[in-house]
């Protein structure tokens, strides 16, 4: 029997290499070194602890690599079946998710920390789950690492300038510079730029108490439609 049917179910399965019990050893969202963070004293209308906003950075990475359909983009975008590829697809996803709650100030900033934590966290556990030998792993990952915060640089210039930057840096972080047909570029920068408006659209607040974001489809009729979403519901404990 083949594996690639269970490596597949590994790298496109549930987190399950993140656990919000290691709280204060984050990764740095502006370096490749490992960082201490205290907590955030809260300074909101709503209450929202430290211990709220590592759970909700957690689901947020897990609505990163979850709720994505990777059928429809790996066939669309003519990706390779591989978990490279699924690490370039989720990246996208986390990038655009640090854009916005970058924007939420100190608390903001905190849970961009814990999401990035969660991210090297799970993927280095998937990793070991598809017997992957530890120390070309660990080169795997260090190499990811720079990757991705050279990724990062590039979607942040390219969602500040026009399509056509933003077209060259999907081509280079996301294609891997292996891309040829112009309409897959012109789709993933539609993608790109539609949820960047919906996550606009969220309530901050409600985004440091539950993390939920469910993205916006690959291919939809009327995507310049923002619908205002239903506010999540959350109890005291941010749950």
């Amino acid at each position: 029997m083949s594996s690639l049917p269970l490596i597949r179910s590994v790298w496109r399965s549930a987190v399950i290499g993140a656990h919000v019990s290691r709280a204060y050893r984050l990764t740095s969202c502006t370096g490749l070194l490992h960082t201490s963070l205290r907590p955030v004293p809260p300074c909101r209308a709503v209450h929202v602890t430290p211990k709220k906003i590592k759970i909700a950075g957690l689901r947020m990475y897990t609505c990163c690599v979850e709720r994505i359909n990777y059928d429809d983009l790996f066939e669309r975008c003519n990706l390779s079946d591989t978990l490279n590829s699924w690490f370039l697809v989720a990246q996208l996803h986390v990038w655009m998710a640090l854009v916005r709650m970058k924007q939420e100030g100190r608390e903001g900033k905190y849970m961009c920390k814990y999401i990035v934590h969660s991210m090297w966290e799970d993927l280095e556990q998937r990793g070991k789950v598809m017997g992957i030998e530890s120390i070309v792993l660990k080169e795997n990952i260090k190499v990811m690492t720079e990757n991705f915060y050279a990724a990062i640089f590039g979607y942040d210039e390219g969602i500040l300038s026009d399509d056509r930057v933003l077209a060259a840096s999907l081509w280079r972080h996301l294609f891997n510079k292996q891309c040829e047909d112009p309409g897959q570029l012109e789709l993933m920068v539609e993608y790109v730029r539609k949820q960047i408006q919906y996550l606009d659209s969220l309530s901050g607040e409600d985004l440091l108490l539950t993390g939920e974001v469910k993205w916006r489809p690959l291919l939809e009729d009327n995507p310049q439609s923002i619908v205002k979403p239903i506010p999540p519901a959350y109890n005291d404990e941010g749950l």
